[in-house]
């Protein structure tokens, strides 16, 4: 029987058919489905939601070294975070498989930027499969598990978002129980001392040479020989574009296992083929290789480095062919990102919006959407936990040039905080910062999806778990006047954040209302309405940027498909003219 998967359904088949017995990773889209599709194998394996991608990593190598089977999954910036143990594991080697996956998004669908983290492989010294279907993601998770045991090397699973969230049939496979390897003590390997790791690096380049030799007869890279005018190198969801694209009698060489490279397969590949072509997005990872190692292709000349490809672009800049187009007399409708109805956000950043001299340092989350107009409030957004630290920077800046007038507020969301926040909210109380830290608390890690976090009491397997106090967190810091404030009180806003400026002890702001999507909440859901005879058509209402709110003929009117009667609009209205139905 064959299935229907995504990607990442499938990835997470592959981890349990595999063997895999403890699973840690932070939610990333577009890795995110992964570890949400693994609570159903519980029975045979442990997943959990870790803090960060760092934690995770260190928490899934951990387990390698503890003798099972490991696997941690992120989007490509979290493997920024995560940087440090992966660079180091490749020294010290694992004892059971462990594998790490790198979800990156071209285009930058749900990302502050386009890296390309195939270069992670090559810097870290570490083998590297890329599927390009959901039955790859499967068999190719099981085949890093089995390169990564036989090389004691962790491997990165790397995906993108279109295998990651397109689905095709699967055939699922039986799960092999791996043997627990007893833990034996191994300090010259485990032990990453300058003088240990002096002493493993070079072992790291040997599994390298190893590794490209398998790569020419191994089962993830295949030849499809056809005509000997023109071959094509490709990997990924790149082959899956090249394959419909390019003519019949197309050779094709289809990588799986694309570091190192398999040099001696290429050359030899090159050989048979008069003109040879790379296709594969962002960087020219493959080709850069591939030309420092006399082979002659082009690629990147005609594809570019910017954005994900697809078959009508690959067809018209590569063969020349533009696609044919009809005009239509239809203007698009403009459908920016904007925070959801009764989103408790909406209130603190309407009061941010309030005040010129505020500046604001914003975060990753559903909270970056403050940005937008109407109530464009942030000022800067870099990275996780860069909410404090970015700000921090700003307020000391200010301070050295002698700027009095600007009042400092940095921003994190309650997953954030746990994420990367408290070191933030440590330096800031430490090196005696002149901001407010603020924690946008609505309970849940919304962005992604909803998945829990160590403040929600609940676990990825679903289990009841200990709920850390955010103002507990930041009252053992030194924050002496912690307030916590519902956001879509704007009186209660507005009261806090005047509190928090005029406060003499170290002050920090905590907006907690539960994001209204979460469905184990049961929320006060209404709906508001405009008296069209009170209105007079000030417009202040459609300040606070809900997308219930519009204005027809003049006057302020409310879509009851959209409202959920959080009442922001009607707070703003001076004349009245907006009130909650009942």
């Amino acid at each position: 029987m064959k299935h229907l998967l995504s990607g990442n359904e499938a990835a997470a088949r592959g981890a349990y058919e595999a063997g895999v017995k403890v699973c840690s990773a932070y939610p990333g889209t577009p890795s995110t489905e992964i570890f949400e599709n693994l609570p159903q194998y519980k029975d045979s394996l442990y997943c959990e939601w870790a803090p960060n991608e760092k934690v995770a990593t260190e928490v899934a190598i951990g387990a390698a070294l503890g003798g099972v089977r490991s696997l941690t999954a992120m989007k490509h910036v979290g493997v920024n975070v995560a940087a440090d143990p992966i660079f180091t594991a490749c020294y010290n080697g694992v004892d059971r498989g462990f594998v790490i996956v790198s979800a990156d998004d071209p285009s930058m669908h749900s990302s502050q930027n386009e890296q390309d983290n195939r270069h992670y492989a090559r810097a870290a010294r570490m083998p590297m499969v890329e599927p390009s279907d959901s039955q790859e993601c499967l068999d190719f998770m099981k085949a890093a598990f089995e390169i990564s045991e036989k090389w004691h090397i962790p491997v990165l699973y790397r995906v993108t978002t279109r295998v990651c969230h397109s689905k095709s049939l699967v055939e699922f496979g039986e799960r092999t129980e791996v043997p627990y390897e007893p833990f034996t003590r191994n300090i010259a390997s485990r032990v990453s001392t300058p003088a240990n790791a002096y002493r493993n690096h070079p072992a790291v380049e040997k599994k390298l040479e190893e590794l490209a030799q398998f790569g020419v007869t191994c089962g993830l890279n295949r030849v499809e020989m056809a005509d000997t005018k023109v071959g094509v190198v490709t990997a990924g969801i790149s082959y899956q574009y090249a394959k419909e694209v390019f003519p019949e009698g197309t050779s094709f060489l289809k990588l799986g296992l694309t570091y190192p490279l398999p040099m001696d397969l290429i050359r030899d590949f090159a050989s048979k083929v008069e003109k040879l072509y790379v296709v594969e997005e962002l960087d020219p990872f493959m080709e850069d290789q591939m030309k420092a190692a006399g082979i002659a292709c082009e690629g990147k000349n005609m594809t570019g480095v910017l954005y994900e490809l697809n078959p009508q672009l690959l067809e018209e800049r590569m063969l020349g062919k533009k696609p044919e187009t009809k005009t239509v007399d239809v203007a698009p409708v403009p459908r920016p990102p904007v925070l959801c109805p009764g989103c408790p956000h909406r209130g603190f950043f309407y009061t941010m919006s309030k005040n010129k001299n505020f500046v604001v340092g914003g975060d990753i989350g559903c909270y970056t959407l403050g940005c937008a107009a109407p109530l464009n409030a942030l000022d800067s957004v870099v990275c996780m936990g860069g909410g404090f630290t970015v700000a921090m920077g700003m307020a000391k800046a200010f301070e050295v040039a002698g700027e009095k007038n600007k009042k400092v507020f940095g921003v994190v969301g309650d997953s954030t905080f746990f994420h990367s926040g408290m070191t933030g909210a440590a330096e800031i109380i430490y090196n005696k910062g002149n901001m407010i830290p603020v924690v946008l608390d609505n309970s849940i890690t919304g962005m992604t999806g909803h998945q829990d976090n160590p403040g929600t009491g609940f676990t990825l397997q679903g289990d009841i778990a200990e709920a850390i106090k955010i103002e507990d967190v930041l009252k053992s810091l030194g924050y002496q006047n912690v307030i916590i404030v519902d956001p879509q009180d704007l009186k209660a806003m507005q009261k806090a954040v005047d509190d928090a400026l005029a406060s003499t002890v170290p002050a920090a702001i905590i907006t907690r209302r539960p994001c209204l999507l979460i469905k184990r909440i049961k929320h006060d859901i209404g709906l508001c309405e405009v008296d069209a005879t009170k209105c007079i058509g000030c417009k202040k209402c459609l300040k606070v940027g809900c997308p219930a709110v519009c204005l027809k003929d003049g006057k302020s009117t409310i879509d009851p498909t959209l409202c959920v009667g959080c009442t922001v609009c009607a707070q703003v209205c001076p004349v009245g003219a907006i009130s909650r139905k009942g």
